[in-house]
């Protein structure tokens, strides 16, 4: 829902650009929430992961079946959507002045990235989950900890530099086999899984999400201030600890509201990231176009592809074999 969520937001603001000294204060903090809220879907994505997949073990037979039931598919959706997307991207012709259609076509492959990421940390996981078993949960958050301050850290100190005029503030660094900022996310969410942040109270993880979404707000709106052209992205130091906190905090539940409704939809929520794009650039130019203020225009968009996208997903998937080779759906 928040990939959904931050997509429609992204796809307004991007591109309707050109206008964006005409925004009101109101509509460009809207803008810079949007995408705290938003950016909370990957880590969520991550962190699940690591929840569910570390924790087990893999022997070399395992291996290969989690390989071939998880990455050799994964590679397959990957080409076949890269094609689908190529293809349907032909097919669409935005006539509309209000809409940079070079910035379009880039949204519209927008979310593949997660593809090549995905499939590279599930080839390591098997590894990741042994090694993990040979060392105290202590141990593995203190070398988390340093590698969170060269990967989130270092880059925040030297974005802030930068921004006030100090040039080439950086140090040369390498995370070898940690997968970056998304393996220690993935890490993140087996320690949560093993219990590691169980003593942290309630209300200090509710005031951290809080804290943590007030400065990237605040940090966006100083960065625009001073012209500079910051772009909230995962390895952001407070993305990490806000989508930490709200992650923890949801782990603590011993049931979920709704259940059977929220659990249709996270039947049906990967294959909504796959094909929700083929929705969302037709929509941009009718909804650019609404006589109302941005911050409307992305809540009706992001309501009109979640209308879309899962019915769609709930129909390709009856279609034999096409749930499975399509939309990686059990």
């Amino acid at each position: 829902m928040t990939v959904l969520y931050i997509h429609a937001t992204d796809g307004i603001y991007i591109i309707s650009s050109d206008a964006i000294v005409n925004y009101s204060l109101a509509s460009r903090l809207f803008n810079f929430a949007s995408l705290f809220i938003g950016r909370i879907g990957v880590p969520f994505f991550l962190m699940i992961t690591g929840y569910l997949l570390l924790d087990r073990n893999y022997t070399d037979e395992k291996t290969k079946k989690f390989w071939k039931i998880n990455c050799k598919t994964l590679i397959i959706i990957t080409l076949i959507w890269t094609a689908i997307y190529t293809i349907f991207l032909q097919f669409i012709t935005v006539n509309s002045a209000a809409v940079n259609t070079v910035e379009a076509g880039n949204l519209f492959f927008s979310h593949m990235w997660y593809m090549p990421m995905i499939i590279g940390m599930y080839l390591s996981i098997p590894f990741v989950a042994s090694a993990l078993k040979h060392f105290d949960e202590r141990t593995i958050f203190q070398a988390l900890v340093v590698f969170s301050l060269l990967a989130f850290v270092m880059p925040f100190v030297s974005t802030l530099c930068d921004i006030e005029g100090i040039k080439n503030v950086s140090i040369q660094y390498s995370l070898g086999f940690s997968g970056g900022v998304y393996g220690i996310y993935i890490i993140l969410g087996y320690l949560v899984k093993k219990g590691m942040f169980k003593d942290i109270a309630k209300s200090n993880l509710i005031a951290l999400l809080i804290v943590s979404f007030l400065v990237c707000v605040i940090f966006q709106y100083y960065a625009f201030t001073k012209g500079y052209n910051f772009f909230l992205w995962y390895e952001f130091p407070f993305v990490l600890l806000g989508s930490f906190a709200l992650f923890e905090l949801c782990s603590r539940k011993d049931s979920v509201r709704f259940y059977n409704e929220v659990k249709v939809l996270s039947k049906y929520s990967f294959a909504v990231f796959l094909l929700h794009n083929i929705f969302r650039l037709p929509l941009l130019p009718l909804v650019i176009t609404l006589p109302v203020s941005e911050p409307v225009k992305a809540i009706i968009l992001w309501i009109l592809l979640i209308a879309l996208s899962f019915p769609t997903a709930a129909l390709i998937y009856r279609i034999p074999k096409f749930g499975k080779y399509i939309l990686y759906m059990r």
